[in-house]
């Protein structure tokens, strides 16, 4: 499925995007307004991961399988059940998404530039991902492909109007 395009009404969005993007925050408005489930990705790490990136060093994908393993775990649980949610994920390589893809996931990729990226994490507070590390995270992603089903929100605007974008973008406000 291409980028933007659906052929099944979303069971799961996946809001990913690298630290700092705002997924929390756009995830918990979607959640919020459209009335389905919220799992922050970031409470599913390992306790060893959370540590390393407190420490500035960044997770390997060794690191990354258990807490991929944990999100893939509940998205099938909604996806299976029929029960609507949004869950945040960094999602930064093509591997890490096919791991969470299936019928009914939906990616929401949030984009911005590393300046305006940068910017936010300066002013974010009590969060374990040091703004030292942004600039891995940028070398590691990797931008949704024509095949994958998603669709990229530019970081342009303020969250509420992103949500706004997304609920129009997948058709959720009916």
């Amino acid at each position: 499925m291409a980028i933007g395009e659906r052929s099944d009404p979303p069971i799961v969005l996946v809001v990913m995007g690298v630290s700092g993007s705002g997924k929390s925050t756009v995830a918990g408005m979607l959640a919020g307004r459209l009335g389905w489930d919220l799992e922050e990705g970031d409470d599913l790490h390992p306790a060893g991961n959370v540590a390393k990136m407190a420490a500035g060093i960044p997770l390997t994908d060794e690191d990354r399988r258990p807490w991929l393993d944990r999100i893939a775990a509940w998205i099938q649980v909604h996806t299976e059940s029929g029960t609507p949610g949004v869950v945040t994920c960094s999602a930064l390589r093509r591997t890490y998404r096919d791991r969470l893809a299936g019928p009914g996931v939906v990616f929401v990729h949030l984009e911005g530039s590393q300046e305006t990226i940068a910017a936010r994490l300066s002013s974010r507070l009590d969060h374990f991902m040091p703004q030292s590390l942004l600039g891995s995270q940028f070398a590691t992603l990797e931008p949704l492909e024509p095949d994958e089903n998603g669709i990229v929100v530019e970081l342009a605007r303020r969250p509420k109007d992103e949500v706004k974008e997304i609920i129009r973008l997948l058709e959720l406000d009916g």
